[in-house]
């Protein structure tokens, strides 16, 4: 098979190495990409939702499947865009259509599907520029703190947690008045603030059928201790060790097969990865949100973790067939530390050269922000590498991370130094 993967993160080239040892795929493609997937498959300098263009590689290098890496073309409709072209619809594309990519596209229309197929979550009410004074007067009614979430894409920076009441009335007035997130805070959910421990259930689903991938735990503060402003992710764990049997079996009873049944229900038509945020209220799990996507860089540990081909599994996904395959689990640990551009999640610089990738030998550097340029990697981005290891257990994993981090540098290098730190009591 030709097979094309659309993104330029990390996420994209763990989809790219993993895709790379299956002897199904022949030629594999990846647009844009990065330095690292430029070593493993041939970068294309298309953007992802530039549709046209993607079509005329697909034509013209008979390209036969396409895995959809980040959510914007999903939300935006590449899917359905395959479909209505005569000459694409033979190619399987991987990621769910316009109207099921909604589930990320709107955190409103999420909250409605949750609400309607008794999907346990936080209980919310949504808000636009001409209700903002309803919006002041329900933040009244709860407990602090407050949780803000733009309802559209805001590049995984657009949900805000206050502790005071007039900061959150200040920042729902930013969010709708004065637009601080563009569109995508046209309308705001605020919702009532769950206490607990999160984590990330990740769902294969063909419409059908589903298959529960390794769950995982990332860390989205940029400052230690899950102090600071929220980033894309900084590091990761996979498995949970706080994700017993029994709370395992809950996540699938009352929210993976509700999700999936939903799906059909509703007629939202879905073929791809169902990433689900959760977090741990007592003893139970709640949805705190949707992704049509896998997670980066969740996907940087769980991916490791399949010993599956995973061209054998897209493929059923693609052919309606999950259930025939048997998903098999690495039972290693494996954690993934993200090394950022200093300034990161604010200002950053890029072009700084990258040093010491090709010496590390114990871990698996996977490039994110990270490019090709005269020979040199340099930095393109905020979220630079993700630096992955295996291990016996978790703490042993994150271990060899760092000690392969400090195989490396570039200029105001940063990454936090206490990914796992709130899971030793739990090992």
């Amino acid at each position: 098979m030709n097979i094309l993967v659309l993104g330029s993160g990390g996420r994209e080239h763990t989809f790219a190495w993993k895709i790379a040892q299956s002897p199904l795929c022949k030629n594999l493609y990846v647009a844009p990409g990065n330095s690292g997937t430029a070593q493993i498959a041939t970068n294309v300098n298309i953007g992802v939702t530039d549709f046209k263009a993607i079509k005329t590689l697909v034509l013209n290098e008979n390209i036969d499947m396409v895995v959809v890496g980040p959510e914007d073309p999903l939300v935006k409709g590449v899917h359905d865009f395959f479909l209505n072209e005569d000459s694409l619809k033979h190619v399987s594309v991987i990621g769910p259509q316009q109207k099921a990519a909604e589930l990320e596209g709107s955190k409103e229309f999420a909250k409605e599907f949750m609400f309607r197929h008794n999907i346990p979550t936080a209980a919310y009410q949504s808000f636009t520029k001409q209700s903002v004074e309803k919006g002041y007067a329900f933040l009244e009614t709860l407990n602090p703190p407050y949780v803000l979430k733009a309802d559209g894409l805001a590049a995984g920076k657009g949900v805000v947690i206050l502790n005071d009441l007039n900061e959150a009335k200040a920042e729902l007035k930013s969010m709708l008045v004065d637009a601080k997130f563009g569109e995508a805070s046209t309308k705001v959910v605020i919702e009532e603030f769950l206490d607990g421990i999160e984590l990330s259930c990740f769902v294969l689903t063909d419409g059908k059928n589903y298959k529960i991938l390794p769950t995982a735990k990332d860390y989205k503060r940029i400052g230690e201790g899950d102090t600071g402003l929220n980033t894309g992710g900084m590091g990761a764990v996979s498995p949970v060790p706080f994700a017993t049997d029994e709370f395992l079996n809950k996540i699938e009873e009352r929210i993976v097969k509700p999700t999936i049944n939903g799906f059909k229900k509703d007629d939202l038509p879905y073929v791809g990865f169902v990433f689900i945020g959760l977090i741990k209220v007592g003893g139970d799990p709640k949805v705190i949100e949707y992704n049509v996507r896998m997670g980066d860089p969740e996907t940087e540990v769980v991916l490791p973790r399949l010993k599956t081909d995973f061209v054998e599994i897209l493929k059923a996904m693609a052919n309606q067939t999950l259930d025939k395959i048997n998903i098999e689990i690495d039972e290693r640990a494996a954690t993934t530390i993200m090394l950022v551009s200093g300034g990161y999640p604010e200002a950053y610089e890029k072009g700084k050269e990258i040093f010491g990738v090709e010496t590390i030998t114990e871990s698996i550097p996977f490039h994110a922000g990270a490019k090709l340029q005269d020979g040199k990697i340099i930095t393109s981005g905020g979220r630079v590498m993700a630096i992955t290891s295996y291990g016996g257990t978790y703490k042993e994993a994150i271990k060899k991370s760092y000690q392969s981090i400090e195989k490396l540098c570039f200029d105001k290098m940063n990454y936090r130094k206490d990914i796992g730190f709130d899971l030793s009591e739990s090992d």
